[in-house]
């Protein structure tokens, strides 16, 4: 990566990128957020310039910058990816922290978070925009889909199915070969021995519906 990054999103998630990037020496130009509080801030010595809808420093992606989208809430975050496609032609970077472990033998899509400590084996298969937080582990054949949140410390195991929109709390334990159905949620520290219908919630060891 040669060009600087500006980053969408300045709370959790997007320092979070800042350190990711940092790590592999890559510029970061500038955080947009459209947290009036936070704009003209400094974060961990980068500037928070603007919204996310400023034209001015939007124009300078594709051409002088590349972007990263680090945005907490699924549903906005979606929306700024569709807005950069349609409106700029392009699609988010990777952020793939250096001290991560991530196989060679491994395929990632587009816009992917991987923090300090995650370990992506091979013949995994991660989509889009995914999060995959620090020391989480995605093991051998697993498949992810697009829009996942994995919480830190999760594991992955081989050959299970995350789909899209799907979120596995820290310290989740999805064992192999279970399929995790698409806007699913996972609780924090849940061990998920059976399939997750799409859009159900379940927690617990072993994880059971949440009613």
């Amino acid at each position: 990566m040669q060009n600087p990054v500006i980053i969408l999103g300045a709370q959790k998630l997007g320092t979070a990128a800042l350190d990711i990037f940092n790590s592999n020496n890559v510029v970061v130009y500038c955080f947009l957020d459209d947290s009036k509080e936070l704009q003209q801030q400094e974060l961990n010595n980068v500037s928070v310039m603007s919204s996310t809808e400023d034209n001015e420093f939007l124009k300078l992606i594709g051409k002088k910058c590349d972007v990263f989208v680090a945005v907490e809430d699924s549903a906005a975050r979606k929306g700024l990816i569709k807005m950069l496609k349609d409106e700029y032609k392009v699609v988010p970077v990777n952020a793939i922290h250096k001290f991560s472990a991530v196989s060679e033998f491994a395929w990632l899509g587009h816009g992917n978070m991987v923090g300090a400590g995650a370990i992506v084996n091979n013949n995994t298969k991660i989509g889009n925009y995914n999060i995959i937080e620090s020391r989480a582990l995605v093991d051998t054949k697993a498949e992810i889909g697009d829009n996942v949140h994995i919480g830190a410390g999760a594991v992955i195991n081989s050959e299970v199915v995350v789909e899209d929109g799907a979120f596995v709390g820290t310290g989740a334990v999805i064992v192999s070969g279970v399929k995790i159905g698409k806007n699913a949620r996972v609780g924090a520290g849940s061990v998920v021995v059976a399939n997750v219908p799409a859009k159900a919630t379940v927690f617990g060891n072993p994880a059971a519906p949440v009613k």
